[in-house]
C-alpha cells in the first residue's frame, strides 16, 4: 500500500522499512504490518520424521472419531440431572417370637417416598409411666459424686434431674433422681422379624421428563393392570416389573441378610437413565444398581437404628412402650442424561478436530527445525523471503 520514494528497495526486503517514508511524506507502516507470510511446502525425505506425522494424525482421528463421536456422541446437544419423581410400595408380613407384623408395623414412614425403613430387630422396653426414679449411671457413683449432680438440676438424657439423692438401682450407692419414664434403664426384650423379612417386595414406581426435549417415560409398561400382581424384577425378561424382594437387594448390593438385619444398614437403589433421542424412545430403559450407603464397620454408632414410643392409657395413667429399632434403610436414587443430534456441538467439535489435526504438523516442524542433523539447512528453505515486484 505504501510507495517507497528514496532508493530502491534491496533483494529480499518486503514492504516499507521503518523510518522510510511514502510518497505522500507521512512514516511508513513498520515491516511486520507491510508483508505477507504464506507457507511453504517442503518435502523431507525421513522416514522417522514421516511416520512420527502419520502416527500423530492417526491418533487424533482416532481419538476423535471413536471417543468424542462414539462414545461421547459429540454430535448431540446433552441434557443431565432429570426430573423425577419416586413412589414406593412395600408389601408382605414377616413375624417375632411375640407377634405377626404387617406394612403398618415394619415400615417407617408410611408415605412411601423416595427414602424409607423397613424394621427387622426390635428391642422393646418394659411398660413406662411418668414418674420419679434413679438416675441411670454409666459408672459407679458414690453419694458425695450424686450430691455434687444433684444440686445442679441439670436435664439429663433420660429426664430432669428433681435435686434429691436417692438409692442407685444399679446397686450399692447413691444416685440423682430423676422425672422421667420410669423405669429410666431402657433395658428390653430383643425380637428379630428377619424370618420372613427376606421375602417382603418393594414396588418402585420411578418417572422421569426431560424438559429440554420434551420427553417423559416411566420404568413401568404394563399392557394390563394384573401384570404387576404376577411379576418380579429380572435384568432381561422383567426389566419393566420393578417389583423387588429385600433379599434380593441386599445380595445385589454384596451384603448378608442376617448380618444386616441384626445391625441394620442403608441402602442405595440407583436408577439410571441414559437416553439417546435419536433412536426410538422405546431403547430408553431403566439400569437398576444396589450399594450399601452407610459405613459397614463404624467404630462409633455403626449399622442403622431409631427409637420410637407407642402411648396408651391404663386405668387412668399415661403409659408408654419404648421400641429401639434396627432395620434395612432404602434410598432411591435417580439419575441419568438424554442426548439428541444438533448442528452447534456436531460443529464444534469437527472444527476441534481439523484444528488439531495441524498438532502434528506443529510438532514435526520443531523436531525438524530443532532435533535434526541439517536443522540450518532446513530452516534456511523453510524462512525465505521474496521481494515485492
Amino acid at each position: 500500500p505504501c510507495t517507497v520514494a528514496l532508493e530502491p528497495r534491496r533483494a529480499g526486503a518486503s514492504g516499507c522499512c521503518c523510518g522510510e517514508r511514502c510518497a505522500m511524506g507521512t512514516r511508513c507502516c513498520p515491516r511486520s504490518l507491510c508483508s505477507y507470510s504464506t507457507p511453504q511446502v517442503l518435502v523431507v525425505r525421513d522416514w522417522r520424521l514421516g511416520a512420527l506425522y502419520r502416527a500423530l494424525q492417526l491418533l487424533i482421528l482416532l481419538y476423535f472419531v471413536g471417543y468424542v463421536f462414539i462414545l461421547q456422541k459429540g454430535y448431540q446437544e446433552h441434557e443431565t440431572s432429570p426430573e423425577s419423581s419416586v413412589i414406593t410400595k412395600v408389601k408382605g408380613v414377616t413375624e417375632s417370637p411375640s407377634k405377626v407384623w404387617d406394612v403398618g408395623d415394619y415400615v417407617a414412614p408410611p408415605e412411601g417416598g423416595s427414602t424409607f425403613s423397613i424394621i427387622t430387630r426390635v428391642e422393646v422396653s418394659p411398660t413406662q409411666t411418668m414418674d420419679t426414679c434413679p438416675e441411670v449411671s454409666r459408672g459407679r457413683a458414690g453419694s458425695r459424686a450424686a450430691a455434687r449432680a444433684a444440686r445442679h438440676g441439670a436435664p439429663v438424657l433420660a429426664g430432669e434431674k428433681t435435686g434429691r439423692c436417692v438409692p442407685s438401682a444399679a446397686g450399692p450407692g447413691k444416685s440423682c433422681e430423676i422425672l422421667a419414664w420410669c423405669p429410666a434403664d431402657g433395658r428390653g426384650v430383643s425380637e428379630s422379624l428377619a424370618k420372613m423379612a427376606a421375602q417382603l417386595t418393594i414396588l418402585i414406581k420411578n418417572s422421569i421428563h426431560f424438559p429440554r426435549f420434551g420427553f417423559s417415560k416411566t420404568n413401568i409398561q404394563a399392557a394390563e393392570r394384573s401384570y404387576l400382581k404376577n411379576c418380579t424384577f429380572n435384568a432381561t425378561s422383567g426389566l419393566y416389573c420393578p417389583i423387588f424382594k429385600l433379599g434380593f437387594i441386599v445380595e445385589q448390593a454384596g451384603e448378608d441378610f442376617a448380618e444386616l438385619a441384626e445391625k441394620g444398614g442403608v441402602i442405595g437403589i440407583i436408577i439410571t437413565w441414559d437416553c439417546n433421542l435419536d433412536l426410538p424412545g422405546t431403547e430408553c430403559r431403566p439400569r437398576y444398581s444396589f450399594r450399601r450407603l452407610d459405613p459397614k464397620v463404624a467404630s462409633a454408632s455403626p449399622g442403622y437404628n431409631y427409637r420410637f414410643a407407642k402411648d396408651y392409657s391404663w386405668k387412668g395413667t399415661a403409659r408408654r412402650v419404648l421400641i429401639k429399632a434396627y432395620g434395612i434403610r432404602v434410598d432411591v436414587m435417580v439419575q441419568g442424561q438424554a442426548g439428541k443430534f444438533s448442528l452447534v456441538p456436531t460443529a464444534i467439535n469437527l472444527a476441534t478436530a481439523l484444528t488439531s489435526v495441524g498438532l502434528g504438523s506443529f510438532l514435526c516442524d520443531w523436531i525438524l527445525l530443532s532435533c535434526m542433523n541439517k536443522q540450518q539447512a532446513y530452516s534456511s528453505r523453510k524462512f525465505e523471503e521474496v521481494p515485492a515486484k
